[in-house]
């Protein structure tokens, strides 16, 4: 196998390469995934090479807009948009899979107000959304990292809850939820001493579960064997 490096090229040592919350994982699509990505994509899917989105024009009418940052197999985001049907909701998951899964159930379930990207959050929202756009971003069991030496891939850190302040309108709120007692004390922390948010409940406090956020199979079977999960509702206030 030849190199597709550049041999006289030489790497800039002031540049650190990024530290990712994910790693992307090759597998196959099952037949629904296939499905959902061949017949939905076209229709459904964002890109991020496309730029910024104007999002009215992606959905066809104005209304508010949701953002639910890694999404897994879908199933939730699919089960609120058609439980909010008055909103517009955008999805970013890394994993192919996930997306095909995520159209092929919003076609099942006649859903047609998600919208999905199949890229690096962190570089979507640089480059793909607007300030002032959102009226919720909602990030919920992302990958805890539980070992103490990668927690500084865990999503949830100073510098992204700073890039998302400004993509959610004045009044928007991020919501957050884990099973992992450590990473939702992470959360609390980071979410406290972040500029410009609130929390919902009173200082240092966890929030119920909202209405809108369905209970899903996995969580179901957390609460049978004793485990906690934790949300956080915090609002924009400037």
């Amino acid at each position: 196998m030849t190199s597709s490096v550049d041999p006289d090229h030489t790497p800039d040592p002031t540049k650190r390469r990024e530290i990712k919350s994910f790693v992307l994982r090759a597998g196959r699509m099952t037949t629904g995934q296939r499905r959902g990505w061949d017949e939905c994509w076209d229709k459904w899917g964002l890109q991020k090479e496309d730029g910024p989105l104007n999002i009215s024009e992606a959905f066809g009418r104005e209304a508010p807009v949701v953002l639910e940052i890694g999404y897994g197999m879908g199933l939730s985001l699919v089960a609120m948009a058609k439980a909010e049907s008055d909103k517009n909701f955008i999805g970013i998951e890394v994993h192919r899979p996930g997306v095909g899964s995520l159209l092929n159930e919003s076609q099942l379930a006649g859903v047609t107000n998600v919208r999905s990207y199949c890229d690096d959050a962190v570089e979507v929202l640089r480059e793909c959304i607007a300030d002032g756009s959102l009226s919720r971003v909602q990030i919920y069991f992302p990958d805890p990292w539980h070992k103490k030496r990668h927690h500084k891939r865990r999503l949830i850190q100073p510098k992204f809850i700073a890039a998302i302040r400004p993509k959610l309108a004045l009044g928007g709120v991020i919501h957050l939820a884990t099973d992992w007692e450590n990473y939702a004390e992470q959360m609390m922390d980071v979410m406290t001493a972040a500029e410009g948010f609130k929390n919902q409940e009173s200082e240092g406090q966890y929030a119920p579960r909202p209405d809108f956020r369905p209970l899903t199979k996995f969580e179901k079977r957390g609460h049978r064997l004793g485990h906690g999960v934790w949300d956080l509702l915090f609002e924009r206030t400037e």
